[in-house]
């Protein structure tokens, strides 16, 4: 497999992600304090988003939530200032999937991603992109000929290098980031 088609399939993940909105923003909206409380409730945005979970004193999302978009994209996971931050899974309307780690709304520290299609990483993302040590698993289980495992930058293979460390740290926290989903 050529580093061409292997920037193609990279680019692709990224476009994916892009479009369903990896970086899910504070939706501004006036809270009607009848539809939630100080510590847990559920708020339907104007743009017909609904988040259920906890809250800050200032009416943010704060703590372990869960945020329905329109199109069906659903994360659930924790949030910070309004913001996914911490551990969560984003999984997309098309099928495609996220678990690991979100910094102000980004996918971002290790991770692993899922496209519709079967096709993955596993390793570190960085600002939304795949961005540092990482291995694509195409969707016959294949890592590619030569391996597609090594640096990563802007969603481009950069270079081959064994990457076993972060691999590993990618699939424990897309665990962790599953375990806590499943327990809220």
């Amino acid at each position: 497999m050529s580093l061409i088609y292997t920037e193609i399939i990279l680019l692709t993940v990224q476009y994916s992600v892009n479009v369903a909105t990896a970086r899910i923003a504070v939706r501004m909206a006036s809270m009607d304090e009848g539809n939630k409380d100080a510590i847990y409730g559920s708020f339907k945005y104007s743009d017909g988003s609904e988040y259920i979970g906890e809250w800050d004193s200032n009416g943010q999302r704060h703590g372990v939530g869960q945020l329905t978009t329109p199109d069906g994209s659903v994360y659930s996971g924790q949030f910070k200032l309004g913001l996914c931050s911490g551990l969560g899974v984003l999984v997309f309307s098309d099928g495609a999937r996220y678990e690991g780690t979100f910094s102000e709304g980004w996918f971002h520290g290790p991770g692993a991603f899922w496209r519709s299609d079967g096709m993955r990483y596993e390793g570190e993302f960085r600002g939304g992109r795949i961005w540092g040590q990482g291995l694509v698993t195409f969707s016959d289980e294949s890592n590619g000929f030569p391996r597609h495992e090594g640096y990563f930058q802007d969603c481009r293979f950069m270079r081959r290098a064994k990457s076993g460390d972060a691999i590993q740290r990618a699939q424990k926290v897309a665990l962790m980031a599953r375990a806590l989903c499943d327990q809220h």
